[in-house]
């Protein structure tokens, strides 16, 4: 009896504040999608690190001839400095950072140059003595990328030493930024939510005032009171947070999977919006019953 109680009042609550109710969905609903949005990204840019941090090379790019660079004003790199540098990164001093070096003749450099620009005139006029010999660095550990390099920087015959891991460092601090700035505009409607749904509550509340002494009189609890004013939070909230993960879920499966799949690096999926889609449910509710409260403290207290 009590529970038909507490729902009819519920409804009646909604159907009386329908537009207000709608705006504690619509704000919930931004708010979430934001949230969802953002985490969302951030899964995806440690998928990204994980996978293309774990290929990461030092390449160590030997003097070429007719160099510019001041470490190469004696000429082209020698074979003894070239066996000087080789000697190097299989001795044990080194062997505790690299996991494999790939020696690049300049042959081999000619052959990967003219495929990848086999549709360029360059392909055909480069020659093999405008190469230069290079080691290619497979790591332990990518972390360290950065103790490898400056051990191979400055010594003879080294033109210049490359890490891909700072070639994708800033890529991955604009990517960052996107989920902060997503994250922000959550923080943002969150807090809109908090002010909006207090609001609803209070008019919901002074509209039935009368309905509320009447209970009082008959020795209604304050809980009883309370119950329906704060399911219509809740449901409004459910509703905005229900809407969110469909929505985080259809531009996932139809949009993101469908553009930016691809076999060698794993993309979001609906799956990762139902395992993050339990925590936005629980949020509208600690959100919707947090703003509740704060609200009927005043205009439902005996």
């Amino acid at each position: 009896m009590r529970l038909r109680f507490i729902l009819s009042q519920t409804w009646k609550g909604i159907r009386g504040n329908l537009a207000m109710a709608f705006s504690v969905t619509l704000v919930t609903f931004v708010s979430l999608l934001f949230i969802g949005a953002a985490i969302l990204l951030q899964w995806q840019i440690n998928d990204l690190k994980d996978d293309w941090y774990d290929k990461v090379e030092v390449s160590a790019f030997m003097c070429p001839q007719d160099s510019v660079r001041a470490q190469c004003a004696g000429g082209e790199a020698t074979q003894e400095q070239i066996d000087a540098v080789q000697a190097y990164l299989d001795s044990p001093e080194m062997a505790k950072y690299i996991d494999q070096v790939y020696f690049e003749s300049k042959a081999d450099a000619l052959e990967s140059f003219q495929e990848q620009f086999a549709d360029t005139v360059w392909a055909s006029t480069m020659t093999e003595d405008e190469m230069q010999v290079s080691f290619r660095i497979k790591l332990v550990n990518p972390q360290e990328y950065q103790i490898v390099a400056e051990a191979l920087q400055g010594r003879d015959g080294v033109e210049t030493v490359e890490d891909q891991r700072a070639q994708l460092e800033p890529l991955f601090r604009t990517l960052n930024r996107f989920t902060y700035a997503a994250g922000a505009v959550a923080v943002v409607m969150i807090l809109a939510a908090m002010l909006l749904i207090p609001s609803t509550i209070r008019l919901s509340a002074m509209f039935r005032r009368n309905e509320t002494e009447i209970m009082r009189y008959v020795g209604a609890s304050n809980r009883m009171i309370q119950a329906p004013f704060m399911l219509e939070g809740i449901i409004a909230s459910l509703v905005g947070a229900v809407l969110a993960i469909l929505s985080l879920w259809v531009v996932v499966e139809y949009f993101i999977q469908k553009w930016f799949s691809t076999s060698w690096v794993r993309v979001v999926s609906g799956t990762d919006v139902l395992w993050i889609a339990p925590w936005l449910i629980i949020t509208a509710i600690i959100v919707a019953s947090l703003a509740s409260f704060l609200a009927l403290r005043r205009y439902t207290r005996v």
